[in-house]
């Protein structure tokens, strides 16, 4: 049906399945694209990974995820750096141009570079408390990145996370933050994801959304919604799409007038969604995603 046509499950929305089950979830399910995390890639290989993608048949819509920029020492940042180039090349070989950049907190509360969401708390790295200093080695790090990702095709596709997250994942809380430092660098190079979780409550989101269209930075619109009470672990805290606080009405309006007709991507880190069967989660998002999100987006046609 043309209303799924432009959906994608993120692979963390199905965390346990595996990069097999989730490929033959989404054919069964009638999608075209799936997101995929790089713990998926890596379980089975790259190569492997790569083979499994193209038989399917299906779009990655993005890889999640680069980033963790925010270490202020030599071997700590060449790291950064390390890891980035390899997720570009990751992302080229599975044929997406979409890499989403976490770009890391406060170094001495971020989590490690690799870790993967959902998987366990943080891991001190060196550099401090100066969020201000944080952010410009944000800054330093992407302008050294960006070389090798048009080199290479791919786009760094910043996420501003929520502010309860500034400490231990991104020091990027707004998109108008991840817009401005986008600013300097081509829009075939570093773009912004909307994410309905991480940005819902910024007062300044319908004008940031316009903003981004008018830049040509939109690269991507991930939806969940915020649920509560908040968990214990707050990064579990994302629900199905009306099982929250979130208007998607407003949000999916906001982001079709600003011009995006791009793929959706549903991502959810919870943990009772996690332990619930397969194929039940891929019914529920399409049934949420069909009559929540679908109905407002200039990209669907029901």
């Amino acid at each position: 049906m043309r209303t799924f046509e432009k959906l994608s499950i993120n692979t963390a929305t199905i965390k346990q399945a595996s990069l097999a089950e989730a490929l033959d979830l989404s054919v069964a399910a009638g999608l075209k694209h799936i997101g995929l995390w790089r713990d998926k890639v890596a379980e089975v290989g790259l190569e492997t990974a790569v083979e499994m993608v193209k038989a399917s048949g299906l779009q990655v819509s993005s890889l999640c995820r680069g980033g963790f920029l925010t270490a202020a020492d030599p071997a700590g940042q060449a790291a950064a750096l390390e890891d980035n180039k390899a997720a570009i090349l990751e992302a080229k070989a599975l044929g997406t141009t979409e890499i989403i950049m976490v770009v890391g907190g406060l170094p001495d509360f971020s989590v490690s570079p690799g870790a993967v969401d959902g998987g366990g708390g943080a891991t001190a790295v060196v550099g401090g408390k100066d969020i201000v200093l944080a952010r410009q080695r944000v800054a330093d790090r992407l302008a050294e990145l960006v070389p090798f990702a048009l080199k290479h095709g791919v786009r760094l596709v910043l996420e501003p996370l929520h502010p309860m997250y500034a400490a231990d994942r991104a020091v990027l809380s707004t998109l108008g933050q991840a817009l401005d430092l986008a600013a300097p660098h081509p829009v075939e190079a570093v773009g912004v994801v909307v994410d309905t979780f991480h940005v819902w409550w910024d007062p300044s989101l319908q004008e940031q959304i316009a903003r981004a269209g008018a830049e040509g930075r939109i690269a991507s619109y991930q939806v969940c919604d915020f649920t509560l009470p908040i968990a214990s672990d707050a990064l579990l805290s994302r629900g199905f799409m009306g099982d929250g606080v979130i208007d998607f009405a407003s949000i999916g309006a906001w982001v079709a007038e600003a011009g995006y007709n791009g793929v959706v991507e549903v991502e959810i880190f919870n943990a009772d969604i996690w332990n619930l069967p397969y194929a039940e989660v891929v019914d529920t998002v399409k049934a949420r995603y069909a009559e929540l999100v679908a109905p407002h987006l200039a990209v669907v046609s029901v």
